[in-house]
């Protein structure tokens, strides 16, 4: 199949201009395929040739203008449209096309719970060719009407309100209808059809649904009042920010199967993966990053859907922005306050980690550098995510909020309902602003890399002074926060210095350096910062003693570069939580530090010889915060403990009595997600068999179970269950993505290493071929999922090296292999740092 150039996508765009789509799908013709006819009206501005792109099970048929085409001229995925006049044009296909399994297109779910279906659209990029045809690029928008049949007792929903128009005589299938929309781009157009169950409200005059599997139904009727407040919340919030209105006619969220992504901002009808539909207890810290994700895909019916990017090289204009508004918007308009500190502990180390890579590329990379839409599924990472949103806020910072949404307001009245770039949005804030934005933007948007800020303090006599090192390229505006030690051992800020970095100032102060000093404080910037020797000594022993949970990320932060960067021992770390982590207060800040000791401290960067004391100190941690938390006051916290008592275990016994007796001793009682956790741990030490997991699938057979048991089995330590497992994985094309997920997930261990060492090298031809066969969903999933990552040696990397050169290997799972090829190299150099 053909990636799409640029070149192609910008001649194509001067030629054609897409009036409307009508789709008919037949969802009633078998469990492998379904029929989709689209009539396409088009004019052309001159005579010319151009194409349609589809990927059809089969072409039937293709009219031009009342004109056949002919089927077999369909070429890979490019149907010829040859000799075009000009004028109005009316192009009709009818084809049969097949369901995906792995989440792109039309993905079709059986739930095993009930037995009943659904399907979903995920049309990014070039996926929608695998629904209907189309002139696939997001700069011809078009009007799009969907004609859906379905089985008589499913819902259909669609961009636009639907309406239930028919029934078929023969079998009593339903035939719904949606609304027009207004002009949008081609992967923006959905679908969603099944039994869904659906609450329904109104807002500010419009339509408002949320909508799941009927087999979550109860979950989501618990849930339903905090979803529909934080999302009419930020609907009202973004109405105060913005002067253009919500575009679209309704606003639908399906919470849906087997969904890739965290969610997709479709306008008017937002598709979430239904993890979010919560089957069993959760911190508030989850419901927070559920929040932030309803407000993050409700942004981009401003950024994205409203204003389109031209091409792929801007996808931050929409991600970058989405994910700022998202995180700002929800601490400005619910009771989820502490968004920016769970971005800095989740989040900002995910832009951090992608920018250190060699993979690397600038939150807005110049035109030359996504030739294609292969190229432009690459860039879908923390940079144009994390990174971007963090330029953002130094952005706000630097130019103050004000002028920063008349520049957006601006930006929405001059493109709405068309496409926009880089040069446009930058002209936009230029007209409210005497700085040099286009300045700005080139050193923050078009480079690559991090900078380090390290303070460089000198006491004399009667006082300090400070200057901040700089290593990098880009200006800072930042806030420096200083502490000193009270009697009781609190950390009082005393001074909140505002600093623009680099300067040749130097700040000086009277009386003694403080005891601590903090750059970046409120994490206003991006970029690592180092603590003075002083400095660090007082964070090591005093950092729960700081009174400010962003500082406390921030300096959690720095710690975590540095254990990264070979500069602090892995075990310091450990010892650091250990002391402070039975203190902390804040949710994020514990599951943060608990997630990096767990999965990247004990995991990889200790010796395997030091791994079970590694573990044994998270256990410990886990019991001092259940000792905290026996008095029921906090919830979350304890359920945080819980989880991480389990996945550190490094003997069967209490655990396992805990999955005997059905509940924590103290509590909480289990519910399926700490059942499975159990389970799986359990499988991983050998004290459970096949029957064990069969038996727990009994008595949850939902697919949330299955993933479990999936999981599971992979994970048994007999040489028997990994070769079944490597069969499912790299031989059998039927698994769907979520249950290859569960299972990549099994197989390695850090504690069967020796067990599974023969399919290191394996791993790559076999990988790589899965990925040429199966796609990019699947190809990514391999790459990060099922990757060796605990075989921690220089064999494991040049077999990767080489398998690099592979002539087979996709763009996605090409780029995923660099990105985990670096981790493993950094892995080896924290192993043999002097400091380690």
């Amino acid at each position: 199949m053909s990636a799409l150039t640029r070149n192609e996508a910008q001649l194509r765009a001067q030629l054609l201009d897409v009036h409307h789509y009508a789709v008919t799908l037949d969802l009633t013709t078998g469990e492998e395929t379904f029929d989709s006819t689209t009539v396409i009206r088009f004019s052309a501005r001159t005579p010319a040739d151009t194409f349609v792109e589809l990927k059809p099970e089969e072409l039937r048929s293709a009219t031009l203008d009342g004109h056949p085409l002919d089927p077999a001229a369909l070429t890979g995925n490019r149907l010829p449209l040859t000799g075009l006049a000009e004028g109005p044009h009316e192009l009709r296909l009818d084809t049969r096309m097949r369901y995906s399994r792995t989440g792109e297109g039309l993905h079709r779910f059986t739930d095993p719970a009930d037995g009943e279906t659904y399907v979903y659209t995920q049309m990014f990029m070039d996926d929608v060719q695998r629904v209907f045809p189309a002139f696939d690029q997001p700069d011809l928008k078009a009007v799009f009407e969907f004609t859906v049949t379905a089985p008589a007792h499913w819902t259909v929903l669609a961009n636009g309100t639907t309406t239930r128009t028919g029934d078929r005589e023969a079998d009593g299938a339903g035939v719904w209808t949606s609304a027009p929309t207004p002009v949008i781009s081609t992967y923006l157009a959905a679908v969603a059809a099944g039994p869904w169950h659906s609450v329904t409200t109104e807002h500010a005059g419009l339509p408002f649904g949320i909508h799941c599997r009927k087999s979550l139904a109860p979950h989501l009727d618990a849930d339903a009042d905090e979803i529909l407040s934080v999302t009419t919340a930020c609907y009202d919030r973004y109405h105060e920010k913005f002067t253009e209105p919500y575009p679209f006619d309704s606003y639908d969220q399906a919470f849906v199967p087997e969904f890739n992504a965290g969610a997709m901002e479709n306008p008017g009808l937002v598709t979430f993966r239904d993890e979010f539909v919560f089957r069993s207890a959760v911190t508030d810290t989850e419901r927070q990053r559920r929040a932030m994700v309803i407000a993050h895909e409700m942004a981009h019916m401003w950024f994205g859907d409203l204003v389109t990017l031209a091409w792929f090289d801007d996808i931050w204009l929409n991600e970058s922005f989405a994910e700022y508004m998202g995180y700002q918007t929800l601490t400005e308009a619910t009771r989820f306050t502490g968004t920016w500190t769970e971005f800095g502990m989740e989040r900002k180390p995910w832009g951090y980690a992608a920018d250190q890579r060699p993979s690397t590329h600038p939150v807005a990379p110049g035109p030359d550098d996504v030739p294609d839409t292969a190229s432009a599924l690459l860039n879908f990472d923390g940079i144009s995510y994390a990174k971007g949103a963090s330029a953002l806020r130094q952005l706000v910072a630097w130019l103050g909020e004000k002028d920063f949404l008349a520049g957006i307001n601006t930006h929405f009245a001059r493109h709405k309902f068309a496409n926009a770039t880089l040069a446009d949005f930058v002209d936009s804030l230029a007209a409210h602003t005497d700085r040099d934005v286009h300045a700005w933007a080139d050193i923050w948007l078009r480079t690559t890399g991090i900078d380090t800020l390290t303070p460089e303090i000198h006491e004399g006599a009667g006082g300090w002074t400070l200057t901040v090192d700089r290593h990098g390229s880009r200006p800072h505006r930042i806030t420096a926060g200083t502490y000193t030690r009270a009697t009781d051992g609190l950390l009082e800020r005393t001074d909140l210095l505002e600093l623009d970095v680099p300067s040749d100032e130097v700040l000086s102060a009277s009386g003694p350096r403080p005891d601590l000093l903090v750059l970046n404080d409120g994490d206003l910037s991006y970029a690592k910062v180092r603590l003075d020797p002083t400095s660090l000594d007082t964070a090591l022993r005093g950092l729960s003693r700081i009174p400010d949970p962003l500082t406390r990320s921030v300096v959690w932060g720095s710690l975590r570069d540095m254990v990264r960067d070979g500069e602090l021992e892995p075990a310091t770390y450990l010892a650091t939580a250990e002391a402070h982590l039975p203190d902390e207060s804040d949710l994020a800040v514990v599951q943060g530090v608990l997630a990096f000791a767990r999965h990247h401290v004990a995991d990889l960067y200790t010796a395997p010889a030091e791994r079970t004391a590694a573990l044994t100190t998270l256990t410990g941690i886990a019991r001092d915060l259940l000792r905290r938390t026996e008095d029921g006051t906090e919830p979350g916290l304890r359920l945080a403990a819980v989880r991480a008592f389990i996945d550190s275990a490094t003997q069967p016994d209490t655990i396992a009595a805990w999955l005997t007796d059905g509940t924590v001793t103290g509590g909480p009682e289990l519910d399926p997600e700490l059942s499975w956790r159990i389970l799986a741990r359990l499988a991983v030490l050998g004290a459970v068999d096949e029957d064990a997991i069969d038996s727990a699938l009994a008595a949850d057979p939902s697919a949330t179970g299955r993933q479990g048991a999936a999981r599971c089995r992979a994970a048994l330590p007999t040489a028997e269950a990994k070769a079944a497992a490597w069969q499912r994985l790299f031989h059998d094309d039927t698994l769907s993505n979520y249950l290859f997920t569960a299972t990549a997930q099994g197989f390695w261990q850090p504690e069967q290493t020796a067990l599974v060492a023969d399919y290191v090298p394996r791993y790559y031809p076999e990988a790589i071929a899965l990925g040429a066969r199966r796609g990019p969903a699947i190809g990514e999933a391999a790459g990060r999922w099922a990757f060796p990552a605990h075989h921690v040696d220089e064999a494991n990397l040049q077999a990767g090296h080489t398998a690099l050169e592979d002539p087979e290997i996709i763009p996605m799972m090409r780029r995923v292999l660099v990105d985990q090829l670096d981790d493993l190299a950094r892995t080896l150099r924290v192993r043999q740092a002097p400091s380690a």
